[in-house]
Formats: C-alpha cells, structure tokens, sequence
C-alpha cells in the first residue's frame, strides 16, 4: 500500500477518533506551492484537476447536508508549503459559485500572507485594519468573482500584529462577519510552526487540515491533529495535496 495513502487514512483515522462528526477528504494533484515557494504564480495556475478534487471537498462539507453545513471554517496546512493558501481559495470560489448565499474569504495567515496577491488586488487595509480601527467589517472587504465571494485580506502588519489573533476584538469582528455573510473560511499558518490556526480555530465550527504527499511525516500530521483536538476544534476534513498516484473513486467513497 502507498505511503501517501496510509498516510492519509492515518490522519483521517485520527481526526475521525478525536471529533464528533464524519471527517470528509479530499486529494489533489499540484506542482504548485504556497507563495512563500514561488512569488511569481496567480490563482489561474491551479489546475483542473485540483479543481475537481476541490469541488469534492466542498461537496462533502458544504454541499451536501446545507442545513447542517459549517458556517466558519479554519483551513490549516500541518507544515509550511503544503499549499493550504491556494486549497482555501479555491474551496471559496468553488462554494461561492455553487450556493445562493454569501461567502467571505479571510486571509488569517500573518506570516506568509498571499490571498490578496492571488486575487490581485491590493493589500493596504484589511483584518489587522479592522483589528486596529473602527468601523463595519464590510468597510475593510474587497468583492471578487463571483460577486457574492468576499475577502478579508491581511491588511498593514507588523511584529505585534499575530498578538492580535488572540484578542477579544478578533472574537467580535468574526461575529459580525458570521452575521453577515453565510460562510467564512479563513486561510491560517501552518499548525506545527505557529499557535495561530488554535486561536482562530477556537472562534469557528472547525478545521480542515492540509497534509503534503511526499513531504509531510506522519508524526507531524499525528502532532497536528493532537492539537487541534486538545483546543477542542473540530476536524472537519483532511487535504491531501500534490498526490502523484491516482485512487480509485470506491476507495475515494471510503474515505
């Protein structure tokens, strides 16, 4: 048996153990990284096989039970370049385009921010602004395609800002995003390197995590998981990116 796949039904195995729900999953096939890889690539480089496994995962989460669906939701790579930025992305594009309500798009990632580069647009007000000033959330929101797809880019930083994803003004700008739109998923750093994705994590319904074929180690993904599971944050999916073997669809369906 692969070792990509005994890796990914390991991680499954102990989300599935640690939480409440039914885990889904989903694997994707990249040759591209996060931005912190490769500062040239847009958004349209990802592929279209990448494009349908996304399609599943939202599916699978979002889709097929809407009423029972998560409204907020964390996605967090076990280590760095496992290409949770781009995964995050596409789920929302893919969700925006296949539901009638609202999504906004949260770019939490302080340390290696790119969702706004991504989506070419301009980063010069966003989450941290909205942490440090008054005013609506929606005043600190950008419109993308399709129009009801929101993002909430990272905004000015500096040394001090990740401090603030630990705030009680963090707590209350999520509230009103929860309000205002009907799903919001938030791109976070990765789990084993910062403590970021548990203090977002903790204020939403839960997290998909994002393991790298060839690249992340079980013990790491295991180390993940544990975490996430002591905070009491449900997991909600698990990823497994840049895969270069093909799986079945009824070993798919298992999963």
């Amino acid at each position: 048996m692969s070792k990509n796949f005994e890796l990914m039904q390991e991680a499954l195995r102990e989300a599935q153990q640690g939480t409440h729900g039914n885990a889904g999953s989903a694997n994707f096939s990249l040759t591209d990284s996060d931005a912190d890889r490769n500062t040239n690539e847009t958004a349209s480089d990802f592929d279209a096989v990448a494009q349908q496994e996304c399609f599943k995962l939202v599916q699978r989460i979002f889709l097929t039970r809407p009423e029972d669906s998560p409204r907020s939701v964390v996605f967090a790579g076990v280590d760095r370049g496992n290409g949770c930025t781009r995964i995050c992305l596409e789920a929302a594009r893919i969700l925006a385009a296949n539901v009638t309500g609202s999504v906004c798009l949260v770019d939490a990632n302080l340390r290696t921010p790119s969702l706004a580069k991504f989506s070419e647009i301009p980063d010069d007000s966003g989450l941290i602004n909205s942490l440090r000033e008054e005013g609506r959330v929606r005043d600190f929101l950008t419109q993308l395609k399709p129009d009801n797809l929101w993002l909430l880019s990272v905004g000015m930083t500096n040394a001090a800002s990740p401090a603030l994803l630990s705030s009680d003004r963090l707590k209350m700008r999520l509230q009103e995003l929860r309000a205002e739109f009907d799903h919001v998923l938030i791109d976070t750093p990765a789990l084993n390197l910062y403590p970021d994705a548990i203090a977002v994590g903790r204020l939403t319904d839960g997290a998909i995590v994002i393991v790298q074929a060839e690249a992340t180690r079980r013990e790491s993904a295991v180390k993940a998981l544990q975490t996430l599971r002591d905070a009491q944050i449900e997991v909600l999916g698990a990823v497994l990116n840049r895969r270069t073997f093909p799986i079945p669809d009824f070993v798919y369906r298992r999963l």
